[in-house]
């Protein structure tokens, strides 16, 4: 094979030309295209990053942010069931005193209730008893009571003070010997003999009649009252029984009933 260095100078020389042609009008463009796709592309992907750190710092302050809620609603659910159970406390223990106050009032009540029975049936009972009594004494009579009655009470009128004595015979006092029964002549100047010697002066004495005494004989001044008849014995026996607060009853007089007690009473 012969080499013919003219024609491989003319293809040598058509080498360099291309090659010329092509770095002068195509590799530089397309490097300089090349080279500005890689800087769009670096950019893009460096906005990436910045936007994916974002993203990043985002999500964790997200994430903060929902740990922060998420204690503090744990804190307030903790505050909340210490509330309630606070108020449920405090609740039951309302309703424990109120229990114990309904319970103390119910028992004091029922307590107040039974007294006031006791009291009302004794005071019954002594009612009772206090009329059977005045029913009795009705039936005692004769002049052997009447002298006791009498005799009761000038013990009554000796055993008073000197000077209360001395006061029922004061000039123009009246003294009132009351009876339950009108008294015939003999048995007032008995009864006036015997009251002037337990006086120890003559005052004047009148007679009056008090059905109500049950049985008696009473000295009544303006100012004193010498009591000595069932009617004030009853009465005295009846404010002495349990839970009695009324009056005592008054049975109906007769004559003469033997007295129980003799209480000399100023008025």
């Amino acid at each position: 094979m012969t080499l013919n260095w003219w024609t491989l100078g003319f293809q040598t020389v058509n080498v360099l030309v291309l090659i010329w042609l092509l770095q002068r009008f195509f590799w530089r463009p397309v490097s300089a295209m090349i080279t500005q796709r890689q800087a769009t592309i670096r950019k893009s992907v460096d906005d990436a990053h910045a936007i994916e750190a974002k993203a990043a710092a985002a999500l964790a302050t997200t994430v903060t942010t929902r740990a922060g809620f998420e204690a503090e609603r744990q804190t307030i659910l903790a505050d909340a069931h210490k509330a309630a159970e606070a108020a449920r406390a405090s609740l039951l223990d309302t309703a424990r005193t109120q229990a114990l106050a309904l319970q103390a009032a119910a028992t004091a009540a029922i307590e107040a209730g039974r007294q006031a029975a006791d009291a009302a049936w004794s005071g019954r009972a002594g009612q009772l008893a206090i009329g059977m009594a005045g029913r009795l004494a009705t039936r005692l009579e004769g002049a052997a009571v009447q002298a006791l009655f009498l005799d009761s009470l000038v013990q009554a009128i000796r055993a008073l003070p000197e000077a209360v004595r001395a006061g029922l015979a004061v000039d123009g006092v009246t003294l009132d010997a009351v009876s339950d029964a009108p008294l015939d002549d003999a048995a007032r100047a008995v009864a006036v003999t015997a009251i002037h010697g337990a006086i120890g002066a003559q005052p004047e004495i009148g007679f009056k009649v008090d059905a109500s005494l049950i049985g008696g004989l009473e000295l009544h001044a303006p100012h004193l009252t010498v009591a000595n008849s069932w009617r004030a014995d009853l009465a005295r026996i009846h404010d002495q029984l349990p839970g009695e607060s009324q009056p005592a009853p008054r049975p109906k007089a007769s004559n003469a009933p033997l007295p129980l007690a003799t209480v000399p009473t100023a008025a």
